[in-house]
């Protein structure tokens, strides 16, 4: 990494709020530069870790594919390539979305400062999960929760809006993804379940 990006790191782990002051006049393509950087580091990491997770525990799958002549940690490195590759192309999809949502409860809540604001404040606020998300039982744990902080930080930095309206936009977000989710979930449950109990014409 060069060393700015190291620096970025350590900011947005440590003062975050200093740092989206250094950050307020870079444009999209510097955040998303970035956001790649610490997105690479989360996969590469996080594929490691589960390499060696399935070459050290799976031991039925490893005489399966013993019995069939092929090696498990060269079947397993393939299947770690592709799945790093799909994560990486969803991340950077999700991300893009997930900066649309956040902006509109962010506008409702004040913020006047534009996407282009938020989707820094999300790409940014990314860095304690990327950072340590991969640590197996914890990580992903303790980098969200984190993470969460220091991207409710930035809205409030980027946008200049007051910490109760950064938390307010977050939540609202957040809690209304939930309860959308939540009724498509319980709709297709209710549809599975009035067919099944119906039965054949």
């Amino acid at each position: 990494m060069k060393q700015d990006t190291i620096d970025l790191v350590r900011g947005f782990l440590l003062a975050p709020v200093e740092t989206f002051g250094k950050v307020k006049n870079a444009d999209i393509g510097d955040a998303l530069k970035y956001f790649i950087v610490i997105l690479l580091i989360n996969v590469i990491l996080s594929s490691i870790v589960t390499l060696v997770i399935i070459s050290t525990t799976v031991t039925v799958i490893d005489q399966v594919f013993s019995g069939l002549g092929i090696a498990l940690p060269l079947a397993a490195g393939a299947g770690i390539i592709i799945w790093a590759i799909i994560v990486i192309v969803l991340t950077l999809v999700f991300v893009f979305i997930a900066g649309a949502w956040f902006h509109l409860w962010v506008y409702l809540f004040g913020g006047r400062k534009g996407y282009i604001e938020t989707m820094k404040a999300v790409m940014y606020g990314c860095t304690p999960f990327m950072i340590i998300g991969w640590v197996p039982i914890i990580g992903a744990f303790i980098g969200g929760l984190w993470s969460i902080v220091v991207e409710i930080l930035g809205l409030r930095e980027l946008h200049g809006i007051s910490t109760g309206r950064a938390v307010a936009a977050y939540l609202a977000a957040v809690i209304v993804l939930l309860i959308i989710l939540v009724l498509i979930a319980s709709y297709f449950v209710i549809s599975t379940v009035t067919v099944t109990t119906a039965g054949p014409a």
